[in-house]
């Protein structure tokens, strides 16, 4: 019987690491904007659930942009961002970047509604940041300390069930 529970943690352990229970190799993502509850600065994982990106190569995108001390953070996948944004970094590996400068962008329009804008030039400073090595990284740090505490959780079960 010890040996049945010892294999069904360590099993229980290893699937846990693999991240095997219905997410295989897709990459999840939080989608939110820090207008949404508990996706600002202080993002709260709790708060936000995750999705899993549309496209086998995807990136976890989380978008900062400031104008004065007014900060908006947009977190989503980058496949998504990519058929609305055209000031994406060439560099998609992990870290952050900031924003290219589309210089085609809106050269033939006489527009009178700056609201509108459409030249994209309204934020001070827009700062991309990519990930893919983890799932839900695009949120924040306390999402990747859970899998010590399994680990840690799995082998004092194994201990207690071998004796």
């Amino acid at each position: 019987m010890k040996c049945v529970l010892f294999l069904f943690v360590f099993i229980l352990n290893y699937f846990t690491q693999c991240n095997a229970f219905g997410i295989g190799s897709t990459l999840y993502c939080y989608q939110c904007i820090s207008t949404h509850p508990g996706c600002g600065s202080p993002f709260e994982w709790l708060w936000n659930w995750s999705q899993a990106c549309p496209e086998t190569d995807d990136k976890c995108v989380k978008l900062i942009e400031r104008k004065g001390a007014v900060e908006v953070i947009t977190r989503d996948c980058l496949s998504s961002l990519k058929s609305i944004r055209t000031d994406i970094p060439a560099d998609h590996y992990e870290g952050c970047r900031p924003a290219t400068v589309d210089v085609k962008l809106a050269n033939y329009v006489n527009n009178s509604i700056k609201e509108l804008d459409i030249k994209k030039n309204y934020y001070d400073e827009t700062t991309w940041c990519f990930c893919f090595l983890d799932n839900r990284c695009n949120g924040s740090v306390l999402t990747t300390s859970i899998s010590p505490t399994a680990v840690f959780i799995s082998v004092i079960l194994a201990i207690y069930f071998a004796r």
